[in-house]
C-alpha cells in the first residue's frame, strides 16, 4: 500500500499572521498586568481588614508586613500635594505634616497627621486623603484677615471667629483696628454694622471694646462714639441718620453718646486760645500704637 506523502510540519502556511503575533503578546502582558493588578488589590484589601481591626501583636505585626509587601510593590509616596495653602508657612506645615518621601503609602497615619496640621495657627480645618499608588493630597482650610487687635502693646491678626492668624502684619492695610481685652470674641456683628456704613467706616480710627461689655468708636475727628450694650447696630444706624439730617460726624465734637436710646449726648470739643495753639508739624505715616 503506497505511503500518503505529508506537508512538512512546519509550512510556510502555518506559520502565523502578524496579527496573530500580535494578539498573542497582547494576551501574554495583559495576564502579566492582571497578576500584578490582582496582587496589589489583594495587599490593599488584606491591608483595610487588618487596618479596622483591633490594635495588637499578630495584627499590628501583620499590618507592618502588609505595608513592607505593599511599598515592595511599588506602593510607595511619591508625591505630596497641598492644597489651599495662602497665609500658613511651608515649613510650618510640611514639619507638622512628617511625611518623608518613598515612605510606605499604606503605613502613613493620617489621623495624627490631621491633627498635627490642625494644630496651626493659621488653618481652620483639614483634609487628608491616600490617592494610590503613590500620592497624599492635603487640602487646608485656613482663617482670613478679619481685623487687627492691639492688646497690651501687641498686634495681632484675627479671623472673624476671634481666633489669631498667623500673618504677617504687612497684609493688614486696610482691615479695622480692635483695641482691648475681649474684643475679639466680639467683633463680628460690630464690623459688619460698619461695613453696612463706609461713610463711618471711612472715618474710623480704632473699635476699644471698655470693660468687655461694649463698644467706643474713636474717628479721625477725635470724636469718641460711645455704643450701648449688645445694641451696636441699632446705635449706628441711628448716629448715620442724624449724620446725614445734621451733618453730625463733621461737627467739632468730643462725645457722641448714643447709649440711651432716647437721647443724645453730645459734647463739643475745647477750642485753644490763639496763644495756645500748638504748632502743626509734618511726621511720616506710623504704625498705630
Amino acid at each position: 500500500m503506497p505511503r500518503m506523502k505529508t506537508s512538512p510540519r512546519l509550512s510556510i502556511h502555518d506559520r502565523p499572521g502578524r496579527l496573530k503575533l500580535a494578539l498573542r503578546r497582547l494576551r501574554k502582558h495583559a495576564r502579566l498586568g492582571f497578576g500584578v493588578g490582582a496582587g496589589i488589590a489583594m495587599l490593599v484589601g488584606g491591608w483595610m481588614v487588618l487596618r479596622t481591626a483591633e490594635p495588637g501583636g499578630m495584627v499590628a505585626a501583620a499590618q507592618t508586613r502588609f505595608s513592607r509587601a505593599a511599598a515592595n510593590a511599588g506602593l510607595r509616596v511619591r508625591h505630596v500635594d497641598y492644597e489651599g495653602r495662602v497665609n500658613t508657612p511651608e515649613h510650618l506645615l510640611r514639619a507638622a505634616a512628617g511625611v518623608t518621601l518613598n515612605d510606605p503609602i499604606l503605613s502613613v497615619p493620617l489621623g495624627p497627621m490631621k491633627e498635627r496640621i490642625e494644630t496651626l495657627i493659621s488653618v481652620r480645618s483639614v483634609t487628608v486623603e491616600r490617592r494610590l499608588p503613590d500620592r497624599i493630597v492635603v487640602r487646608l482650610e485656613e482663617r482670613e484677615p478679619f481685623a487687627v487687635w492691639q492688646f497690651q502693646g501687641k498686634f495681632s491678626l484675627i479671623d472673624r471667629t476671634g481666633k489669631v492668624v498667623e500673618q504677617d502684619l504687612t497684609e493688614s492695610r486696610g482691615l479695622p483696628l480692635l483695641v482691648g481685652a475681649g474684643a475679639p470674641m466680639a467683633a463680628a456683628s460690630l464690623i459688619d454694622a460698619l461695613n453696612a456704613n463706609p461713610a463711618l467706616l471711612s472715618r474710623l480710627v480704632a473699635a476699644v471694646r471698655v470693660g468687655e461689655r461694649r463698644w467706643n468708636l474713636r474717628l479721625n475727628t477725635g470724636a469718641d462714639v460711645l455704643l450701648p450694650e449688645n445694641q451696636e447696630a441699632v446705635a449706628i444706624k441711628r448716629l448715620m441718620a442724624l449724620h446725614q439730617d445734621q451733618g453730625l460726624l463733621d461737627r467739632p465734637l468730643k462725645i457722641v453718646d448714643l447709649r440711651l436710646p432716647d437721647r443724645l449726648v453730645v459734647r463739643p470739643q475745647t477750642e485753644a486760645k490763639p496763644d495756645e495753639t500748638p504748632p502743626v508739624r509734618s511726621a511720616p505715616p506710623r504704625r498705630p500704637t
